[in-house]
């Protein structure tokens, strides 16, 4: 016995993952597979679009054109050549140049968040309206979840607009949530060296390579991929100068760094220590000649038979049982970056070399670093104006003890 599920009104059914509708036009059976989800919501929009079709086709005024309006992707339609949704999708992301960690972004978002309503839509016919809906329709898992998926469509939507596929930018008309802003969290000059001294302390032989990693990491500021992926060849102890030119993104190396412009790091004493204890790890290696285990050409090597650290968690374990032991509130080993760069401001040196150092812009490093900017130096950039201009000495007031 044939049973519609859910109680489904007439001429409404279930097909898949999508819903379909019947009825009859011009003494024709039509059948009609829609982009709705099967969802009270999906259904109800399913029978009203029915009954709004049997209604144009009782009044005659059915026609070619409004059928393909109403049915774009429908075999019946003389729309049905125009490029899908789904399949521009598709080929943007193929002919996109970004490491495989975007393109892997890029492709979960838009196939969660966007194909299920559009995939089989022609891109043209896809409005401000229909987009503002499913945002509204969507339970985001997070505010930052529901920027980066509109930005990202909006991206794709701009290279229609440039590949002459749409006129317009649908997403322009959409408003982004508040970009949330995650203040970085350093660890102090002393906490850092607490944190080295530990590792070095409890990491021997050949795991020592992970110690030196941290202190490398803690001195030179550099992203956890790029010093994964940073060669012997491309390191110059007597220079003092490191080439940051690739990344381990999804556990492969890409030949870009994350900014796409490759960069000359200065090397200071300690991350020249931490490079001597790397070469010593790897004459050790040399001379126990382990089974399964080859020499590297990276300056970090994991202990086991991987040639580079492919990804975080190898050298996290490590970094949090130290932390935890000092009785440090515990942090992300990224934060190793951000202690750097404060290290650095507060030092005093020029923000436009700590930028380059790090691959940033002046305006991110300003931006995003400005609590540690404003120090006690500052009465001295005060006094400059005092006693240059003004004509007077500063009387500096005073300061409370730490």
């Amino acid at each position: 016995m044939d049973r519609k599920p859910m109680g489904l009104p007439t001429g409404v059914e279930f097909a898949g993952n999508s819903i379909r509708i019947r009825f009859t036009w011009n003494g024709e059976r039509r059948c009609e597979t829609l982009p709705y989800p099967q969802t009270p919501k999906g259904i109800k929009a399913a029978a009203d679009l029915r009954a709004q079709v049997i209604s144009l086709a009782k009044h005659g005024v059915l026609d070619a054109d409004r059928y393909a309006d109403l049915f774009p992707n429908s075999k019946h339609s003389q729309h049905g050549a125009k490029m899908l949704f789904g399949a521009y999708a598709q080929a943007w992301l193929n002919g996109r140049e970004v490491v495989n960690g975007t393109r892997k972004n890029y492709r979960i978002s838009l196939n969660k968040y966007w194909m299920p309503h559009f995939a089989t839509i022609p891109i043209e016919y896809v409005s401000s309206l229909d987009l503002r809906r499913v945002v509204t329709e969507t339970n985001w898992l997070s505010q930052e979840v529901k920027r980066a998926a509109i930005q990202r469509l909006g991206t794709m939507f701009s290279c229609a607009v440039v590949d002459g596929v749409i006129a317009r930018n649908p997403v322009d008309a959409l408003e982004l949530p508040a970009r949330p802003k995650k203040a970085p969290d350093p660890f102090t000059v002393e906490q850092a060296d607490q944190i080295i001294a530990r590792l070095y302390d409890t990491l021997k032989h050949s795991t020592a390579i992970y110690a030196a990693y941290f202190e490398f990491a803690f001195y030179t500021g550099m992203r956890p991929g790029e010093i994964a992926a940073l060669r012997w060849d491309e390191v110059d102890r007597e220079r003092r100068l490191a080439h940051v030119c690739r990344i381990v993104v999804d556990k492969v190396i890409e030949e870009r760094t994350k900014t796409k412009a490759a960069r000359t790091v200065m090397l200071n004493s300690r991350a020249l220590n931490a490079l001597r204890v790397a070469d010593e790890v790897a004459m050790l290696r040399r001379s126990q000649k382990k089974r399964m285990q080859r020499d590297s050409r990276y300056v970090f090597p994991p202990t086991r038979i991987s040639e580079y650290l492919q990804q975080a968690s190898l050298t996290d374990k490590f970094f949090k049982v130290a932390v935890e032991d000092l009785g440090l509130r515990g942090r992300r080993q990224y934060n190793c970056r951000h202690t750097y760069a404060t290290m650095c401001l507060m030092a005093g040196m020029n923000p436009a070399f700590i930028a380059n150092q790090l691959g940033h812009s002046v305006q991110m490093l300003l931006s995003t670093y400005a609590k540690w900017i404003n120090s006690s130096t500052d009465w001295g950039e005060l006094d400059k104006l005092e006693t240059k201009l003004i004509g007077t000495n500063l009387v500096r007031p005073e300061q409370p003890p730490l």
